[in-house]
């Protein structure tokens, strides 16, 4: 595994006149991916500056992984439309009003609620505690693992955590399969914000032309040992990059979902996979769920598993989130999945980083914020924790994940096949927010600089849209892909989760 820190000193993309760098959280972002740096120049800012405010920087984090998933977009659609790669110009409204999506989300008028009454922040004996209970599961874990009943409410809860030390009520929870962390100060612990290695094809052609066919991957023949090589995807136009890409996508919550449906947009025919064991919250399925199809399959049940190895059998992309050695008992780790089909692209996604204690529980962003620092940095006067002005690490991460599997495709397009193993986390992102990126004095920003059009005023109400779906009528956030000729809305609302046919388009 190689791994690829946020590099040091690198010079960020250059404004309209190529003068001073713009933008270095984008520049090292696109490093990190492996992306050419001379592409960079392409990338300007435009919209407000005053979204998303914030001790830490996440306004500029936001826009960055948003500027490298459109400048990845935009790479991939040069080399199959055998056009010039387009300009990326990214709006800050609509960077801020993707970012909290799932709060802009009506369904029939009807508001979602975003956190359940257990999951919040609560005293302990000595500090403070960060509960997720969304899911009636994680709920009923939680309150086993305090000795409280089933049907006990959040003030019970609040009275036992206040006689409890926030470690004992994290040990006790983990142990229990439940979901709390105690809120910490700033980690040291430096995470890397992408890991990549490139996986030999057996047989694979050493280099591929770039031309006006566009073909991305191997020529499509058969390897040495018989696995097939990448199909060949042919051309596609500017606002489909990613069109007859073939994505499984076993992901939850936020931030798998957000980059799979980001590859939805942009042409990807995604299908999530669902256990029929585990609930899902149909809300959060009408937010992330643009684009793309949905079907459940039981991977215990032979009839099921028949299906789903169908459907991995022309997969070019995998994209998981659970946490680490949760799909191994399935034959679904990554060494695993290289040994049948050394072609394919294998995203991976944890909460708390690839190595260490903590790299096997399970955590979602509020968990990470609480566990990594975030929620004690951004605390109020009164030491009550505080928390980031979105799911960022979330949605940052998932715009992440999107641009890296685009890049990876970019890659074999220009002479490099074989398969891709990527792996991110929450806590990379986090890192990258705490120690990665320069922080703005809210009084020195500057209201024009290289790469960036004047602060203009905030109002989501234009990067929002209304759509017929068979959940009612959504009103959504808009996707905030900025280069020449991308796409402007998804081609398709959500299905109802888990009802789609498990077969490729």
């Amino acid at each position: 595994m190689t791994d690829h820190p946020l590099p040091a000193g690198t010079v960020g993309p250059a404004g309209p006149g190529g003068g001073e760098p713009a933008d270095r959280p984008t520049a090292d972002a696109w490093a990190a991916l492996g992306g050419p740096a001379d592409l960079l120049s392409r990338v300007s800012f435009h919209g407000p500056d005053g979204v998303l405010p914030s001790r830490l920087p996440v306004r500029r984090l936001a826009r960055a992984t948003v500027a490298v998933c459109s400048l990845a977009a935009a790479e991939l659609a040069a080399l199959r439309s055998g056009g010039p790669v387009p300009a990326v110009r990214v709006d800050q409204g609509a960077v801020a009003t993707a970012f909290v999506s799932e709060r802009h989300l009506t369904v029939d008028g009807r508001t979602p609620v975003s956190f359940a009454p257990h999951s919040g922040f609560w005293r302990t004996a000595d500090g403070w505690v960060r509960t997720h209970a969304n899911y009636p599961h994680h709920r009923t874990r939680l309150l086993s693992a305090l000795g409280l009943a089933a049907d006990a409410g959040p003030d019970r809860l609040a009275e036992v955590l206040a006689g409890l030390p926030a470690e004992q009520v994290q040990e006790r929870a983990y142990a229990a399969g439940a979901l709390a962390v105690a809120v910490a100060p700033v980690s040291e612990t430096v995470h890397p914000l992408v890991e990549h290695r490139e996986v030999a094809a057996p047989g694979a052609v050493a280099g591929v032309a770039v031309g006006t066919t566009g073909s991305v991957g191997t020529a499509g023949t058969a390897g040495t040992d018989g696995a097939a090589s990448a199909r060949p995807l042919g051309a596609a136009p500017v606002d489909r990059p990613a069109a007859g890409l073939r994505v499984l996508d076993l992901t939850r919550v936020i931030a798998g979902p957000v980059a799979t449906r980001t590859l939805a947009l942009l042409g990807a025919d995604v299908l999530r996979i669902d256990s029929p064991r585990l609930p899902e919250a149909e809300d959060a399925h009408a937010d992330t769920g643009f684009g793309k199809r949905s079907a459940r399959l039981d991977l215990a049940e032979p009839a099921d598993r028949a299906v789903f190895e169908d459907l991995l059998a022309t997969a070019d992309v995998v994209v998981s989130a659970y946490r680490p050695g949760a799909l191994d008992a399935h034959g679904l780790a990554p060494d695993t999945l290289f040994a049948r089909r050394p072609d394919l692209i294998v995203v991976q996604l944890c909460a708390w980083g690839w190595t260490g204690p903590w790299a096997g529980r399970r955590g979602f962003d509020s968990l990470v914020q609480a566990g990594v620092g975030i929620a004690a940095h951004e605390a109020a006067d009164d030491g009550h924790p505080g928390v980031l002005p979105a799911q960022a690490l979330d949605h940052g991460t998932g715009y992440l994940i999107a641009a890296a599997v685009l890049r990876a495709l970019s890659d074999r397009h220009t002479g490099r096949p074989g398969g891709r193993h990527l792996r991110l986390s929450l806590a990379g992102t986090a890192s990258w927010l705490l120690h990665g990126i320069e922080r703005e004095v809210p009084s020195e920003v500057p209201s024009e600089t290289p790469g960036e059009a004047p602060s203009e005023p905030y109002d989501p109400s234009g990067w929002l849209a209304e759509t017929d779906s068979a959940y009612g009528k959504l009103r959504h956030a808009l996707p905030p892909i900025g280069y020449e000729g991308a796409p402007a809305d998804w081609s398709r609302p959500p299905g109802r989760w888990g009802t789609d046919a498990p077969v490729w388009l």
